[in-house]
């Protein structure tokens, strides 16, 4: 009797992986670990892949590819321009919900492709965002190309941010709960006034970085362009002009930069929250002091807070513990407040709200042409506190 593989064989191991790759990072998973979840044996990955790398390209361009076909379908659909933005803001909602491991590695794991795939990913994320902006203009005559592009993206962060937090819902109230964040950032306007503030100045007047600072700079730029693994301590030290075994005076090795990139990204944002809100007993105000904080830090930390978030999987045990408490607690400054401001709002519902808004921060601030903006630091922490306040 001869054994049918199934048709969908390639979609089941690209579903498998995806999964995979959202839950424990691309490099801590193996093609075996791909074929044994789809239930085949590793060889026979290699029927429909060239290997891990052709996987994830894979499993980034479908995902691209149903993220293009659901935002047109809901565009063709007939009505007024609002009608069609709504409609399309609940349809990629249900997407967000329905896959939420693609908004993960959209996010984080693209890096891992070779030129050629990144590549690709740009192209289909600008002409995606380009739809998204003109049908936003059609229905919102008064924004500039410019300013359409900085919604679009902070809607599309709306529902990206499914992807950071473990945070359900009942799945209708999910999805309403997303589209109705992302309408009020698309509904957001801009200040009139084009003297507002631009993004922080570097600090003057300090003093040439020491060599351990220069490592851990050159470190965490390198771990947020290419990923932990794919940098050696070779790499760092010729980034930095620091050759051979000098290197380790500084660090005993190269997760012991990671360790210490983590800390101090975690310092700092303790300390910002904790001056932001200090001499204020008015709950909206200091979440906006706080929102504020946070814009500031993460614009003036460059490749920190990307290191901070997205190498939590390469730490050593102990260490990654201690932060994942630490980004926790912080995360409960917001709630605690935003349950003051809207104390009506359930406890997931406000989880869900809170990350929607530091994604927002996270993404923009390194999305380049978002970040070029004169006004990004005001416009960034207005943004989070448009989603903050959209669900009172």
């Amino acid at each position: 009797m001869t054994v049918r593989r199934p048709r969908n064989r390639k979609a089941q191991l690209a579903d498998s992986a995806a999964e995979l790759f959202g839950k424990h990072g691309y490099h801590q998973v193996s093609v075996n670990d791909i074929a044994a979840a789809a239930g085949v044996t590793g060889p026979a990955v290699y029927r429909h892949f060239r290997g891990k790398q052709d996987i994830l390209a894979h499993v980034l361009l479908s995902g691209m590819d149903v993220f293009g076909l659901v935002t047109e379908e809901a565009l063709a659909e007939p009505g007024t321009p609002d009608e069609q933005l709504d409609g399309l803001l609940r349809a990629v909602a249900a997407l967000a919900v329905d896959r939420r491991e693609i908004t993960a590695l959209w996010r984080w794991e693209g890096r891992h492709l070779d030129e050629a795939d990144q590549a690709k990913i740009r192209r289909r994320g600008s002409e995606l965002m380009a739809q998204w902006g003109i049908a936003l203009r059609d229905s919102r005559a008064d924004l500039s190309k410019t300013e359409a592009e900085l919604l679009c993206w902070a809607a599309l962060s709306v529902f990206g941010s499914v992807s950071v937090h473990h945070v359900s819902l009942p799945r209708r109230r999910f999805e309403a709960c997303l589209a109705e964040l992302a309408a009020a950032v698309l509904a957001w306007v801009p200040p009139l006034d084009p003297a507002i503030p631009a993004r922080p100045p570097r600090p003057a007047g300090k003093s040439a970085p020491s060599r351990r600072e220069e490592l851990l700079s050159a470190a965490t730029r390198l771990f947020r362009d290419r990923g932990y693994h794919a940098v050696s301590m070779e790499d760092i030290g010729a980034a930095a002009g620091i050759a051979g075994p000098s290197i380790y005076r500084y660090f005993p090795g190269k997760s012991a930069i990671l360790v210490a990139a983590g800390y101090r990204m975690a310092d700092r944002l303790d300390r910002t929250a904790e001056a932001a809100i200090s001499g204020t007993t008015d709950p909206r105000e200091a979440l906006a002091r706080l929102a504020s904080s946070y814009v500031d830090t993460v614009l003036r930390s460059d490749n920190l807070m990307a290191v901070f978030a997205g190498e939590h999987a390469n730490l050593p045990d102990p260490d990654r513990k201690e932060l994942v408490r630490v980004q926790r607690a912080y995360v409960a400054q917001w709630l605690g407040l935003l349950s003051q401001v809207a104390p009506e709002l359930p406890e997931r519902e406000a989880r869900i709200t809170v990350h929607a808004a530091l994604t927002i921060v996270n993404d923009l601030a390194r999305t380049p042409r978002v970040a070029a903006r004169p006004g990004i630091s005001a416009e960034l922490a207005e943004l989070a506190v448009t989603v903050l306040e959209a669900r009172k």
